[in-house]
Protein backbone atom coordinates (compact mmCIF):
# COMPACT_ATOMS: atom_id res chain seq x y z
CA UNK A 1 0.00 0.00 0.00
CA UNK A 2 1.67 3.67 -1.28
CA UNK A 3 -0.10 6.70 -0.19
CA UNK A 4 0.30 9.73 -1.78
CA UNK A 5 0.45 13.83 -0.38
CA UNK A 6 0.93 16.27 -2.74
CA UNK A 7 1.57 19.82 -1.90
CA UNK A 8 3.05 23.14 -3.12
CA UNK A 9 -0.68 24.45 -5.19
CA UNK A 10 -1.66 27.66 -5.08
CA UNK A 11 -2.47 31.11 -7.04
CA UNK A 12 0.31 31.90 -9.06
CA UNK A 13 0.38 34.98 -11.87
CA UNK A 14 0.60 34.19 -15.82
CA UNK A 15 4.46 33.71 -16.63
CA UNK A 16 5.03 32.69 -12.66
CA UNK A 17 6.39 29.49 -11.18
CA UNK A 18 5.44 26.68 -9.01
CA UNK A 19 6.79 23.94 -7.62
CA UNK A 20 4.78 20.85 -6.47
CA UNK A 21 5.97 17.70 -4.48
CA UNK A 22 4.55 14.71 -3.78
CA UNK A 23 5.68 12.52 -0.87
CA UNK A 24 5.23 8.76 -0.69
CA UNK A 25 4.63 6.90 2.21
CA UNK A 26 6.22 3.16 2.36
CA UNK A 27 9.78 1.75 1.86
CA UNK A 28 9.31 0.87 -1.79
CA UNK A 29 9.27 3.85 -3.27
CA UNK A 30 12.19 3.31 -6.03
CA UNK A 31 10.12 0.20 -7.12
CA UNK A 32 7.26 2.77 -8.62
CA UNK A 33 6.89 4.87 -11.52
CA UNK A 34 5.62 8.26 -11.00
CA UNK A 35 3.01 10.55 -12.89
CA UNK A 36 1.36 13.89 -12.91
CA UNK A 37 -2.09 14.45 -13.77
CA UNK A 38 -4.31 17.32 -14.07
CA UNK A 39 -8.16 17.81 -14.13
CA UNK A 40 -9.36 21.46 -15.00
CA UNK A 41 -13.41 22.05 -14.40
CA UNK A 42 -15.32 20.64 -16.82
CA UNK A 43 -12.99 18.18 -18.57
CA UNK A 44 -11.47 14.65 -18.45
CA UNK A 45 -8.08 14.33 -16.50
CA UNK A 46 -4.97 14.54 -18.81
CA UNK A 47 -2.07 13.31 -18.44
CA UNK A 48 1.00 16.14 -17.60
CA UNK A 49 4.48 14.16 -16.84
CA UNK A 50 6.17 10.99 -15.91
CA UNK A 51 9.24 9.79 -14.73
CA UNK A 52 10.62 5.74 -14.25
CA UNK A 53 12.29 4.16 -11.15
CA UNK A 54 15.65 5.53 -11.91
CA UNK A 55 14.26 9.29 -12.79
CA UNK A 56 16.54 9.02 -15.54
CA UNK A 57 13.63 8.63 -17.90
CA UNK A 58 10.78 10.74 -18.16
CA UNK A 59 8.10 11.86 -20.51
CA UNK A 60 5.72 15.21 -21.02
CA UNK A 61 2.36 16.13 -22.46
CA UNK A 62 2.95 18.24 -25.43
CA UNK A 63 1.65 21.29 -23.98
CA UNK A 64 3.80 21.42 -21.12
CA UNK A 65 7.04 20.03 -22.61
CA UNK A 66 9.80 22.86 -22.01
CA UNK A 67 7.90 24.30 -19.23
CA UNK A 68 7.99 21.78 -16.60
CA UNK A 69 10.09 19.05 -15.23
CA UNK A 70 9.42 15.99 -13.36
CA UNK A 71 11.68 14.78 -10.82
CA UNK A 72 12.13 12.82 -7.98
CA UNK A 73 13.95 11.80 -5.17
CA UNK A 74 14.14 7.83 -4.27
CA UNK A 75 15.64 8.82 -0.76
CA UNK A 76 13.46 11.31 0.46
CA UNK A 77 10.50 9.15 -1.65
CA UNK A 78 9.08 12.41 -2.97
CA UNK A 79 8.75 13.24 -6.95
CA UNK A 80 8.32 16.53 -8.24
CA UNK A 81 6.60 19.03 -10.70
CA UNK A 82 8.53 21.99 -11.17
CA UNK A 83 6.20 24.52 -13.22
CA UNK A 84 7.21 27.11 -15.19
CA UNK A 85 5.85 30.12 -17.55
CA UNK A 86 2.56 29.20 -16.29
CA UNK A 87 -0.26 29.82 -17.87
CA UNK A 88 -3.92 30.46 -17.44
CA UNK A 89 -4.46 27.05 -18.88
CA UNK A 90 -2.46 25.20 -16.64
CA UNK A 91 -5.34 25.89 -14.01
CA UNK A 92 -6.37 22.39 -13.14
CA UNK A 93 -6.38 20.35 -9.66
CA UNK A 94 -3.01 18.67 -10.05
CA UNK A 95 -2.74 14.39 -8.88
CA UNK A 96 0.18 12.58 -8.46
CA UNK A 97 0.25 8.82 -9.05
CA UNK A 98 2.26 5.66 -8.55
CA UNK A 99 2.66 2.35 -10.76
CA UNK A 100 4.26 -0.31 -9.57
CA UNK A 101 7.30 -0.89 -12.09
CA UNK A 102 9.98 0.38 -13.43
CA UNK A 103 8.49 1.97 -17.05
CA UNK A 104 6.94 5.14 -17.02
CA UNK A 105 3.64 5.38 -19.02
CA UNK A 106 1.06 7.88 -19.89
CA UNK A 107 -1.96 5.58 -19.61
CA UNK A 108 -3.23 6.52 -16.16
CA UNK A 109 -5.38 3.01 -16.14
CA UNK A 110 -2.20 1.67 -15.24
CA UNK A 111 -1.12 3.77 -11.97
CA UNK A 112 -2.27 1.73 -8.76
CA UNK A 113 -2.40 4.63 -6.30
CA UNK A 114 -3.69 8.34 -6.69
CA UNK A 115 -3.54 11.66 -4.27
CA UNK A 116 -5.99 13.70 -3.47
CA UNK A 117 -4.66 16.53 -5.56
CA UNK A 118 -3.35 19.70 -5.41
CA UNK A 119 -5.25 23.27 -6.81
CA UNK A 120 -3.02 25.24 -9.06
CA UNK A 121 -4.61 28.65 -10.16
CA UNK A 122 -3.14 30.49 -12.72
CA UNK A 123 -4.56 34.41 -13.27
CA UNK A 124 -4.25 36.19 -16.34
Amino acid sequence: QVQLGESGGGLVQAGGSLRLSCAASGRTFSSYSMGWFRQAPGKEREFVAAIDWSGLNTDYATSVEGRFTISRDNAKNTVYLQMNSLKPEDTAVYYCAAKFGSSRTRDEDTYNYWGQGTQVTVSS
